[in-house]
């Protein structure tokens, strides 16, 4: 699900699990504004594979825990209330995002937005993902289907036209076949290469040596 799912909504955050006793949330931030959620402010809550029914709650108080934030919602007072707030996207109308300086996009934006590297287009712009790292990946497909992750980083960023749906990096050399997951044939072709290595010593039983080759890590 992307960032900004909705055409008229857009996600500050995404509720993990459930904290505490009395009705509080975990929730992963997907705002760069720290103070975005203060006491009293409305947020709606969507569950996970829909993008009609949204849950209105009122923020009663909220406080930073392990790289999450806790939240508390007038009305959710107990575990089982919270439980059904987790995987849900916590949102505010589109109308009431905070106003950005000259010169700064939202990352949501970024979605439909075609990914050039050094002047050659790499292909859309299908989501935004947000993990431990610092900078968001992106998740572009190129044009022979492959989804590639790539790190929205500002040291690769040459330039966002948002209204012109392009985004300008100068990746790595060698970035985009690093960041490509395994297809279904090279995961073939490594199992095939690993039951080629396995040795039988005896009567003793038997040690396997696997191809140590594996996907790399996606950049965060």
């Amino acid at each position: 699900m992307s960032p900004g799912t909705g055409d008229d909504f857009i996600t500050l955050a995404r509720v993990v699990k459930t904290q505490g006793r009395r009705g509080e949330v975990a929730a992963e931030v997907h705002s760069d504004f720290p103070g975005r959620f203060t006491e009293g402010m409305r947020l709606f809550a969507l569950p996970p594979g829909t993008e009609e029914t949204r849950r209105e709650l009122q923020l009663e108080e909220s406080w930073p825990h392990k790289g999450l934030l806790v939240l508390k919602f007038q009305g959710v007072e107990s575990i089982s209330d919270a439980e059904s707030l987790v995987r849900c996207e916590l949102q505010v109308p589109r109308s009431e995002r905070a106003k950005l300086e000259s010169g700064w996009n939202y990352v949501s934006d970024l979605v439909g937005c075609s990914l050039f590297d050094r002047g050659i287009v790499v292909g859309p712009i299908e989501d935004v993902q947000f993990g431990a790292g610092e900078a968001p990946l992106l998740i572009v497909a190129d044009n022979s289907g492959k989804k590639l992750d790539v790190p929205f980083a500002e040291a690769y960023l040459e330039s966002v036209d948002v209204k012109g749906k392009q985004v300008r990096m100068n990746l790595p050399e060698g970035m985009l076949e690093i960041n490509a997951p395994v297809t279904n044939e090279e995961k073939l072709e490594q199992t095939a290469s690993g039951e080629k290595n396995i040795k039988h010593r005896g009567h003793g039983g038997s040690q396997s040596k696997k191809n140590s080759r594996r996907a790399p890590r996606p950049l965060r």
